[in-house]
């Protein structure tokens, strides 16, 4: 399993993932329980250090994982006061306890590191991501420090910090929230690593990009884990691995892909020139292959698909030709849905006048010269000098920015080969897609599960989606060529995208939308 870039932090449970202290745990909780149980009316059997500390202690608080197994025996004890000595009748007695036989056992044995636990703290740190650990204990930093572990954590939320800051412990998210806060990460953009089940629940409830189940005990083990949250389930921390390209290949990123979108109602968003299609040099020439088509209706009959496209609204639909689909054409300013949906921005029809001016300048100004296409959309107008001689192009600049100064209210993007004006309003396709969402969303009947939009394009326009989406979606750039890029993958060609959507279509089951 390789972590990439998308995932900008890494947050960490102690006990069974980073270190080998859950059988200290599990065993000073049984010298612990085993004198209590000796002293019921009758006796009662010995404490199971390996099913019931599994079942009602492991990940959780001292005073809650002890209450939980008294009840599990039939057994309640006054919760007591944080003072309370060993020897008394209460929690906060019996956690006082177990804490100093922990010490015992800790100060005899030592701690042990998971293997590989240091070399994969240190990989994500060398590709500048932010690592945490969360734990349930108070002496996590004991055990950090004498597993060596301490300098290559950012930071620490421990039972300390809970009962301080009086976060509640798993399987609610709080540490794991205050864990990322402390990170300066939202929830989306991290990844949490737990062997326990509460630790898993809580992560998954706490909104994590990535939840990894470390199933170290077997089968069963990883069974539960997947049924509490995990999206993946590793055996250690050595089948993980750290990607530090920028934008790794989606295609060797594609399990940690559809995890991501399995975390709630997929809904997928695609640029049409250069994504669907290969660039060309005439915009007609821009035909979908019937294979992509294929996957199109597929991916549509199983979740949202729109199509966000700087081409006019009727163009692009036309080209697609896939009637279930969303389709938002001149950059995002007019928007339909299959289902009577539409929004025109409502301020960009009154810049359609200083379109058409800028439209009638630039014709004018590059009247005869060979191989320039000015191509006008409802709400948009492009400038293609694909075709044109490299000894012209400063003619086109010239007449492009000519146009811009004389028609305000229109901003020029730059794309390949392409000038596009666009009203110059707070709009863009990251915005569309909003819109889109929001559509969508409401077009689902009691659908409870948030939509998680892929987003996949490959030109400057595209980046405002990119942005838009780094939190809570997954973003991915077709790029012929390498460039800086806000997505968080890159495919590197139109068939590499048909080979994702073909994959990610046979991982969706029919319906998957609805509901």
């Amino acid at each position: 399993m390789r972590l990439s870039p998308a995932l900008a932090a890494g947050i960490f449970d102690l006990d069974g993932v980073l270190t080998r202290t859950a059988r200290v745990h599990a065993a000073a909780w049984k010298q612990v329980f085993d004198a209590l149980l000796a002293r019921q009316p009758p006796p009662q059997p010995p404490f199971d250090a390996g099913r019931e500390y599994l079942e009602h202690v492991d990940g959780k608080p001292r005073l809650d994982g002890a209450r939980d197994f008294l009840a599990a025996r039939g057994i309640a004890l006054p919760q007591g006061d944080e003072g309370d000595a060993p020897g008394l009748q209460t929690l906060h007695a019996l956690g006082a306890s177990k804490n100093q036989a922990f010490h015992e056992v800790l100060a005899r044995d030592g701690v042990e590191a998971h293997p590989g636990a240091a070399a994969l703290l240190r990989a994500l740190r060398d590709g500048g991501r932010r690592t945490a650990v969360v734990s349930s204990s108070r002496n996590a930093r004991a055990v950090l420090d004498a597993a060596a572990l301490a300098p290559l954590l950012d930071t620490v939320v421990d039972g300390t910090d809970a009962a301080r800051q009086r976060l509640r412990g798993k399987p609610a998210p709080d540490l794991f929230v205050e864990a990322a806060r402390r990170l300066g990460v939202a929830p989306a953009r991290g990844f949490v690593v737990e062997d326990a089940r509460s630790g898993v629940a809580a992560a998954r409830s706490g909104g994590f990009g990535l939840v990894v189940g470390i199933a170290a005990r077997g089968a069963a083990q990883a069974e539960a884990l997947r049924a509490h949250g995990a999206d993946i389930v590793c055996q250690d921390l050595s089948e993980l691995t750290v990607v530090n390209d920028p934008c790794p290949p989606a295609l060797e990123h594609l399990d940690e892909i559809a995890a991501r979108l399995a975390r709630g109602r997929p809904a997928i968003f695609l640029d049409y020139d250069g994504t669907l299609t290969p660039i060309v040099d005439r915009p007609q020439d821009a035909v979908l292959d019937p294979r992509m088509r294929e996957v199109l209706r597929t991916l549509a009959a199983r979740v949202p698909l729109a199509v966000v496209s700087g081409r006019d609204l009727g163009d692009v639909r036309d080209r697609v030709g896939v009637a279930s689909a969303y389709y938002a054409g001149s950059h995002g300013f007019d928007i339909a849905g299959p289902n009577g949906e539409r929004h025109q921005h409502p301020q960009a029809q009154a810049r359609t006048a200083a379109l058409d001016a800028a439209q009638a300048m630039l014709q004018a100004r590059l009247f005869g010269l060979p191989g320039v296409l000015v191509e006008r959309k409802t709400f948009s107008l492009a400038v293609h000098d694909r075709l044109v001689a490299d000894a012209d192009l400063p003619r086109v600049r010239e007449a492009v920015a000519a146009a811009q100064v004389a028609n305000k209210g229109l901003r020029v993007q730059e794309g390949k080969r392409v000038h596009d004006f666009q009203p110059d309003l707070p709009w863009h396709k990251g915005h569309a897609v909003r819109w889109l969402m929001e559509a969508i969303g409401g077009a689902a009947a009691g659908a409870g599960a948030p939509l998680v939009p892929l987003y996949i394009g490959d030109d400057v326009t595209d980046e405002d989606a990119f942005e838009t989406l780094a939190a809570d979606g997954v973003t991915v750039a077709v790029l012929d060529a390498p460039r800086p890029t806000a997505a968080q993958y890159r495919l590197g060609s139109t068939d590499e995208l048909r080979q994702l959507l073909d994959a990610l279509a046979g991982r969706l089951a029919p319906g998957a939308d609805e509901g």
